[in-house]
């Protein structure tokens, strides 16, 4: 009888500590679950991992912390020394919005980098001043079209009342007070644009004159800079393009010239003019 007592107490033992069987340590043999795939694994299904044969208790996961979105880097199709119809587009578009207060040259200078900035601020997006794929897509989605007139304006402020000494024969009718100037042929106004002068040390002169030589890649001779489609009519002092007022505006002057900043008004203007023809500076 107590052979067998004690046959079924070992046989009760067996049983109970084969339910709570570890190793030397105390770690649980229980392998731990497949690792699941993360966003870090681009979207591939993870390989099921055996579990190692010294692995300890799984550690609790952490939270995975999404990472901030990095600012879409665009590819740049326009910066500062750019130039052409695709410009005019942007100048006009960022004119539409308040961002540039000027008529389109089609010239990427200064101003309209610093519009481009403007724009990028109020929108979230670096402060670069180049226009990339980014900024120019954001820019088409809250802007129209351009229209004709909006491309291509005559001049930024309405064109003054000819002086009677431009009402007949060709004329380059030059106005300080509007700051325009005005092909004229018998009367009739065949373009306008804007145009800059010489500042109070440098004043461009007034009276009534002639073309007497055109140049058409003309560089001064004395500050060292391009006159392109130079047309002189007294002495040193010519209509030609200006890249510096195209990029500047306003805020800057010549030596005397008279400057124009739209460069497609001026080539086709340069075309047209011929030496003999009349030129009047007014107030």
């Amino acid at each position: 009888m107590v052979g067998l007592a004690v046959l079924a107490m070992t046989a009760a033992t067996a049983a109970t500590a084969g339910c709570e069987a570890r190793p030397a340590g105390g770690a649980s043999t229980a392998p731990s679950s497949p690792p699941r795939a993360t966003a870090t694994d681009d979207a591939k299904p993870a390989a099921r991992q055996s579990p190692s044969p010294d692995a300890s208790s799984p550690s609790p996961r952490a939270e995975a912390t999404p990472a901030p979105t990095p600012e879409p880097q665009g590819t740049t199709l326009m910066a500062s020394g750019s130039r052409g119809e695709q410009v005019r587009e942007l100048q006009a578009r960022l004119r539409q919005i308040g961002h540039f207060d000027r008529s389109p040259t089609g010239y990427y200078g200064t101003l309209t980098a610093a519009a481009v900035r403007s724009f990028q601020g109020k929108r979230g997006l670096s402060r670069t001043g180049r226009t990339d794929t980014v900024t120019w897509q954001k820019l088409l989605g809250m802007t129209r079209e351009p229209t004709a007139a909006e491309l291509n304006p005559p001049t930024t402020v309405p064109v003054a009342r000819p002086d009677k000494r431009c009402m007949t024969g060709r004329v380059l009718c030059i106005s300080k007070n509007s700051r325009t100037l005005s092909w004229m042929i018998d009367g009739r106004v065949v373009s306008s644009m804007d145009v800059r002068f010489g500042s109070q040390y440098t004043p461009t002169r007034e009276g009534t004159f002639s073309v007497y030589w055109k140049s058409r890649h003309h560089v001064s001779t004395l500050y060292h800079t391009a006159m392109p489609y130079a047309m002189f009519f007294s002495g040193g002092q010519a209509v030609h393009y200006s890249a510096d007022f195209a990029a500047r505006g306003y805020s800057g002057a010549s030596h005397g010239c008279v400057n124009v900043r739209d460069e497609g008004r001026i080539a086709s203007l340069f075309a047209q003019v011929k030496t003999g023809d009349k030129v009047v500076v007014y107030g």
